[in-house]
């Protein structure tokens, strides 16, 4: 097995207070012992690793995501030597694919200008109309984030940088009016394939919904266990009559899925998960939707100095999502949609005091 999707975190912190973000307002909080930014040295040793990685499985290509925190606060002449790191080690070996996942308030032509050197593919969080990104997507001080984010969005979505744009990620408030969010997105003309749909809490969105072990339901949910489904079934008719105008992740996995392809998302199907996490101080990670489950959950105990990335593979956490049918429990092999659902997000499965994981069924995904 392979890894082939590397999400490097540039910057541990956030220019924003999301009150929905996995990373600081759920169980583990690590990012307070994390370095502020990445250092050099850390790039350098996780591009050598990547390549001794492409190497080892003779890959056609790997994927590197830039996030965080929030990625544009390295700043331009930082995000600049990362780039030409990742490129010169890479070059001759495979074909590297960038991406940046960012809020947008930073977003400006000069890092337009870099990202289309690089030939980095932009995607920008956007929660909906101004009401409902303003739910979350927050300053500290309260201040709206919503007329920053939508002019990095017509910034990218322009014609100079359209090339660029790698589309929408949107965090679900079932509070918030699935067609006035599912209109005010579409107006910001997304790319034709890849905008998505997310529930929350986190950003990387389980389907229907996480909650700490003893946590509350998320805001606007009842015991009916039904919300998000509703939600999303609203915005897939109004979606389908449109004749599918953009992809939406979630829908179009399904659809994959049910037609015998892959799922476009770690959160449905069976597939083995393929991507490696690295933070600021060079350790390896599993999946930061992890990070809602318990302090530490995604923590592998290895890092870029002294590990492969082979070793990563091979640790627990990441082997037991590679079992496919035979990872999941009895309730989910019987199940006549596990094949598209896939035992649902790997995060909602941990059942609070045992350390281990447990099914726990969605109605968005079963």
């Amino acid at each position: 097995m392979s890894a082939v999707q590397f999400v490097l975190k540039l910057h541990s912190r956030c220019d924003l207070a999301c009150d929905h973000c996995y990373v600081y307002e759920s169980a583990d909080q690590s990012w307070h012992g994390r370095p502020i930014a990445i250092a050099p040295d850390v790039v350098a040793q996780t591009a050598m690793r990547i390549a001794e990685h492409v190497k080892t499985h003779e890959l056609d290509s790997v994927e590197v995501v830039l996030h965080g925190g929030e990625p544009l606060l390295a700043g331009v002449p930082g995000l600049r030597r990362i780039l030409a790191e990742l490129a010169g080690a890479l070059r001759g070996l495979c074909r590297l694919e960038l991406r940046v996942h960012t809020n947008g308030v930073l977003l400006t032509e000069e890092f337009c200008r870099l990202f289309d050197e690089y030939d980095v593919r932009v995607g920008v969080s956007l929660d909906g109309d101004r009401a409902a990104n303003d739910r979350h997507r927050r300053y500290r001080d309260g201040r709206s984030s919503y007329d920053q984010a939508v002019a990095a969005i017509r910034l990218v979505g322009g014609d100079r940088f359209r090339h660029l744009f790698a589309g929408l990620l949107t965090t679900i408030d079932i509070a918030n009016d699935p067609l006035v969010v599912y209109d005010s997105l579409l107006r910001l003309s997304p790319p034709g394939s890849t905008s998505c749909y997310r529930t929350r809490p986190g950003t990387v969105r389980p389907p229907g919904g996480t909650r700490p072990p003893g946590g509350t339901r998320p805001p606007g949910g009842t015991r009916s266990g039904v919300e998000y489904a509703d939600w999303l079934i609203a915005v897939f008719d109004r979606w389908r009559a449109d004749g599918r105008p953009v992809a939406v992740r979630t829908f179009d996995s399904i659809m994959a899925m049910l037609a015998g392809r892959e799922s476009g998302t770690e959160a449905l199907g069976l597939a083995p998960v393929r991507m490696v996490v690295v933070e600021t101080d060079g350790s390896y990670e599993q999946a930061d939707s992890l990070k809602v489950a318990y302090a530490g959950a995604p923590a592998t105990g290895l890092d870029v100095f002294r590990h492969p990335i082979d070793a990563v593979l091979e640790h627990p956490g990441l082997a037991a999502r590679q079992r496919g049918l035979d990872g999941l429990c009895d309730a989910c092999r019987q199940c006549p949609v596990v094949t598209t659902c896939g035992g649902g997000m790997y995060a909602q499965r941990y059942k609070s005091g045992s350390g281990s994981t447990t099914h726990r069924f969605t109605a968005v995904t079963c």
